[in-house]
């Protein structure tokens, strides 16, 4: 073989599936190493014990939990070990599995952990074989469905009971919780027309708030809360630009030393199912991740925003979903929305719950991609306020509060955009 019929093969192997799955393990070991390298060792152990053990309903920062190495090893043996499954089953690696896994990785840092996640998947794989169907058609919403995952913890650990009653609660909650998602999830996509990017978060959001209804009428009603830290900028925002501006030199190098694609990616409205890895490759795919994780990590910076688990998770999320629905064209319009609507609105940009909303409010995307930039301003406008409010219904039990949210606002406005829209055209 010659050299240069080995480079062009490696080149193959790097824009192929062994590209993407390397790529996923390499995501994964970094946030392990950065870990490593975050906290004092000793200090890692107790701290991962402590965010295994604590009830996880929003907003539950582990860096205020566990400290800074234990919530990134979290997060790291998370997208190992979810990279791995997908691997084991020999899974194509596109769009969606990006998605998935930079998803569990983002909440790994604020709800999801290395306990509470496998009793959400074990509910699933019983629903497969409950249905004599293969697990793999709903790998998906398993990783999605991880979103219920603070079910288990709060009724295992936030419950005064004996143990063992606590521990079969938890275990109970999680596995009927996963069984009942894959029905759920295909109908409630017909709600919002795929115009929400997170669609198991707004069934999430209905299955949250049936379950927070049983625990209410029995008394059990789990105190609001908001753990955040602060002082990580410091550490996070070189690693972040760092991640970001890798992504963007990698997918270059891949896609010929070029951004060729790049436009057609940031043309396309987004709407589910909108795989931009099987539709347009994967390394101009990696150039639309990087830059929007530039775009969202700026966003941060220029509001006085903070750096912390629960953002890293919203961060996460976007560049992930960015292989899946989101561009620059189409979350910007949304993000101004929640701008906007600090102007006309009683809180600040920095405030906690709407540095997330502009963040996972992007979930909205395809609203701006389909309509244009006025119909997503309004669109991030209205749930920047609605998403301040529906987490009554589900107590901080669903972590994809903005999922459940993006699917009310758009299950609303988008009928209406279109009527008027129809009107135009008439």
């Amino acid at each position: 073989m010659t050299e240069q019929s080995g480079k062009l093969g490696f080149d193959r192997y790097l824009v192929g599936e062994g590209g993407k799955r390397l790529f996923l393990f390499l995501f994964g070991g970094l946030l392990c190493t950065v870990g490593l390298h975050s906290s004092p060792f000793a200090e890692i152990l107790p701290g991962l014990k402590l965010i295994i053990f604590e009830p996880d309903y929003l907003v539950s920062d582990y860096f205020h939990v566990g400290g800074r190495g234990a919530s990134f090893l979290n997060s790291g043996i998370l997208t190992l070990l979810f990279t791995a499954i997908l691997v084991y089953y020999k899974i194509h690696i596109r769009g969606i599995s990006i998605a998935a896994v930079f998803t569990v990785a983002g909440f790994a840092f604020f709800g999801k952990n290395l306990l509470n996640v496998w009793f959400i998947l074990g509910g699933v794989w019983l629903y497969a074989w409950y249905r004599k169907e293969s697990f793999l058609k709903f790998i998906y919403i398993a990783f999605f469905g991880t979103a219920l995952a603070p079910l288990v913890s709060q009724l295992m650990f936030g419950l005064y009971l004996p143990a063992p009653f606590r521990i079969a609660a938890g275990a109970i909650a999680g596995l009927s919780a996963g069984f009942i998602l894959p029905s759920l999830a295909a109908s409630f996509l017909s709600v919002h027309k795929g115009y929400n990017l997170y669609n198991v978060g707004f069934t999430a959001g209905m299955v949250g708030t049936l379950y927070v209804s049983l625990f209410r009428s029995h008394g059990f009603v789990p105190e609001a809360r908001v753990l955040w830290s602060t002082g990580n900028n410091g550490l996070l925002l070189p690693m972040l630009l760092g991640m970001f501006l890798t992504m963007i030199l990698a997918g270059y190098l891949l896609n010929g030393r070029s951004f060729k694609g790049v436009s057609s990616i940031w043309a396309h409205p987004g709407r589910l199912l909108a795989d931009f890895v099987d539709i347009f490759d994967f390394p101009p795919t990696l150039i639309n991740m990087g830059v929007n994780g530039l775009l969202v990590t700026g966003y941060l910076l220029a509001v006085g925003g903070d750096f912390n688990g629960p953002t890293l998770g919203g961060i996460f999320t976007v560049v992930g979903f960015s292989a899946m629905g989101k561009t620059p064209r189409n979350i910007a319009p949304i993000i101004a929305g929640v701008v906007l609507g600090s102007l006309t609105k009683h809180w600040s940009l920095s405030d906690p719950a709407i540095q997330l909303a502009a963040l996972f409010g992007t979930t909205l995307a395809p609203i701006a991609g389909e309509f244009g930039w006025k119909a997503g301003i309004l669109a991030g406008y209205v749930h920047s306020s609605v998403v301040l409010y529906v987490g009554v219904l589900h107590a901080g039990f669903n972590l994809y509060n903005n999922g459940f949210a993006g699917g009310l606002v758009a299950a609303i406005l988008v009928p209406l955009i279109e009527t008027f829209r129809g009107r135009e055209t008439e």
